[in-house]
């Protein structure tokens, strides 16, 4: 039986020690600038100093106009490399993987945050976001890939494209956002034309042992569960990703689609021939007993949230002891605070209904 303490190799670079991966979450602690904080680094290296096996940023901006959340991180200049790099040091030197999540929010950015018109695949009413041009589809793919290359100077094992959760390389691939007739829009094969050539950019341009990843969701935001699957397939193919993120809201649910019903999405990836490409699942695991049931579906990585911000060594304390349970919420922001939070983390969660107790 797998152990959640077993290594795991990938095609390129570096294994990890152990199964747990720090999710990619959001925190706001950063600079409007995009460099990184002092405070953004605590949270981070503390999680590696805990035991995971693989420490990734939050979502990290590859433009200026990308950028979606206050406090957000960002690797869209150079002068961001330097905290960047002390931080790949840091979190390396206690064995974890380095990574670094790409991101642009496309719609999902608010106008006012950083003054300029969000942008998507087409002209969005909704939310006002004004459709790129091609030219600017291509200078798109190549920030991303300018990003990893970034990431790869800094130090860092590998990166993440956000390709989920509603973000642009998401709005892409959805026939409900994406209504272009160009090569980047159609068919399925046209929506994910963004996706696959940022994937060949940060294969030629980085160094052979780059990790590279991608993080895909399979409901929501327009995404339909056989398309997803497809790509999935595409993504193995290529022999270029080491791992697959698949961001399930609850590993333990079902498919909203009725064709699909019977299997959990877990279940349905897991299943899913993938050779060396390793697979990764996140949503709602908490326990240890769920982690392990990830693991005796067949899935490779465990990716861990909220139950990372409760716990910042949340792997040391289940290697130390078999009988760990974990926090539930709400808890304190003292608690949290203790956990390296920092107070404008705090006020974030308190937007999360029931993590913060009252005061």
């Amino acid at each position: 039986m797998t152990s959640v303490f077993d290594p795991v190799t990938f095609m390129h670079g570096p294994a990890m020690p152990n199964r747990f991966m720090l999710a990619p979450l959001t925190n706001q602690q950063s600079h409007d600038d995009g460099t990184l904080s002092d405070a953004e680094r605590n949270w981070l290296t503390l999680r590696s100093h805990g035991g995971f096996g693989q420490t990734m940023t939050a979502a990290a901006h590859v433009q200026e106009i990308g950028r979606a959340f206050p406090g957000q991180l960002g690797i869209c200049r150079d002068d961001q490399i330097p905290a960047l790099a002390a931080m790949a040091d840091e979190i390396r030197s206690t064995g974890s993987l380095a990574i670094v999540q790409l991101h642009h929010g496309g719609n999902r950015v608010p106008a006012e945050l950083n003054g300029m018109t969000p942008v998507c695949p087409s002209d969005d009413h909704e939310t006002g976001a004004r459709a790129l041009s091609s030219a600017e589809v291509e200078q798109l793919r190549d920030d991303f890939i300018a990003a990893a290359v970034r990431a790869d100077r800094a130090g860092y094992d590998g990166v993440e494209l956000h390709g989920a959760h509603g973000y642009i390389i998401c709005q892409f691939l959805s026939s409900e956002i994406n209504h272009r007739t160009d090569q980047y829009g159609g068919s399925l094969e046209n929506r994910a034309r963004l996706l696959f050539e940022i994937i060949d950019g940060v294969r030629r341009e980085c160094r052979p042992d780059f990790h590279l990843s991608v993080r895909l969701s399979p409901e929501r935001f327009g995404m339909v569960l056989d398309e997803i699957i497809e790509v999935y397939g595409r993504l193995v193919d290529t022999g270029a990703v080491d791992f697959i993120d698949m961001s399930l809201w609850d590993v333990f649910k079902q498919p909203n689609e009725e064709a699909h019903q019977g299997r959990t999405l877990a279940e349905i990836f897991a299943e899913i021939p993938r050779g060396d490409v390793r697979l990764g699942v996140a949503g709602k695991i908490h326990d240890p007993s769920d982690a392990q049931a990830m693991l005796d579906l067949g899935i490779d990585i465990i990716i861990l949230g909220r139950v990372a911000i409760l716990h910042h060594d949340y792997p040391n304390l289940l290697r130390s002891d078999a009988g760990f349970v974990p926090r539930r919420v709400p808890v304190s922001a003292d608690t949290l605070r203790a956990e390296g939070l920092s107070e404008a983390f705090v006020n974030y969660m308190r937007n999360w209904k029931g993590f913060v107790a009252d005061d």
